[in-house]
């Protein structure tokens, strides 16, 4: 497999730029980690300069970014090599969460709070929670990359399984199907494959991979639709996106939640059934842990910003104290 991805030597790949200036600073890194599925994968990169490297797959062909910030002025600048060069750049302030309303959020907070001085405490303390750790990362955005499958796949991946063992299956299946990162990347990034490909995985390398059965025919059934879930990302939007997501079978309120935060930019998808936010977010805002149904009550106050508020308190690193052994990977090869 060390050899899949070489290439005779050539003349250096012609690249395309641009530079982009939000109308607030942006953190590039932090707005663009839900795209990263684990510490090796092989579509994300963050290199010791800063930049941030990201492959995609666009309806141009495959794509690799290179995302900088200019200290002091704000000002974004990106280079992307590939056929899909050009596309990756035109929809780079989309990706980096140029459409999303921050200023929506600022308003709710500061009407919560407005709210609690007519003495409404309790959600006066919560919102004080929320608006501490949106103070201390001003620079997150709820960025969209409009691509629904290259975020369907690895969610389904890491469905009802640790994390550990998702990315493991997301890095080999990519890097074993995939194709080399077009352009200088970082060594080993690749290209997520097209639907056809994975349609085409023979079920001996999904139990390679480590993914059991039911996941691999959530992604292979889902591949043979792509090309209308893709079609979400114009006026369709995150609702109908919700509506044919869920129509497939394998995927449902986590899963389409999933995607749609990272493709549509969707700031108001709650991941419920996820196994730790209900404890995170419970304890968090009331100091005790909770169920899913415990965490929409929670979040009610923010709709419209549900997804925000709880990627604001993963960040903010409270979490309930540890009991017990921790869920372990599980490794469908020895089975």
């Amino acid at each position: 497999m060390s050899d899949l991805f070489s290439v005779p030597a050539s003349a250096p790949p012609r690249s395309s730029e641009r530079g982009w200036r939000p109308d607030a600073p942006v953190d590039v890194a932090l707005t663009l980690a839900p795209h990263r599925h684990g510490g090796s994968d092989p579509t994300w990169r963050r290199t010791p300069d800063g930049a941030v490297w990201r492959t995609t797959r666009t309806p141009d062909g495959p794509a690799t970014l290179r995302i900088t910030t200019v200290d002091g002025v704000g000002e974004v600048r990106a280079r992307a090599w590939g056929p899909g060069a050009e596309w990756a750049l035109e929809t780079l302030p989309g990706l980096l969460g140029a459409d999303d309303d921050v200023s929506g959020f600022a308003g709710l907070l500061t009407d919560l709070a407005r709210r609690a001085r007519l003495g409404e405490t309790e959600q006066a303390r919560r919102a004080m929670v929320v608006a501490r750790a949106a103070a201390r990362h001003p620079g997150l955005r709820i960025g969209r990359s409009a691509r629904v499958f290259e975020a369907l796949v690895p969610a389904v991946l890491e469905q009802k399984v640790v994390g550990r063992e998702a990315w493991r299956a997301w890095r080999w299946l990519v890097r074993r199907y995939g194709e080399a990162a077009p352009g200088p990347a970082p060594e080993g990034m690749a290209v997520i494959p097209p639907p056809e490909v994975w349609r085409q995985i023979p079920s001996w390398d999904w139990h390679r991979a480590g993914a059991e059965a039911v996941r691999a025919r959530t992604v292979v059934n889902a591949a043979r639709h792509a090309e209308k879930l893709e079609s979400t990302c114009g006026e369709a939007g995150s609702a109908e996106a919700d509506r044919l997501l869920r129509a497939l079978p394998g995927i449902g309120v986590w899963t389409s939640a999933e995607v749609r935060q990272r493709a549509h930019g969707d700031c108001d998808a709650p991941s419920v059934g996820d196994y730790h936010l209900p404890s995170i977010l419970g304890w968090a805002l009331t100091g005790r842990k909770t169920d899913d149904a415990g965490m929409l009550a929670l979040l009610e106050p923010f709709r419209g910003h549900r997804h925000r508020v709880i990627r604001l308190i993963e960040l903010s690193g409270v979490r309930p104290p540890a009991r017990g052994p921790r869920m372990s990977a599980r490794d469908y090869r020895s089975f």
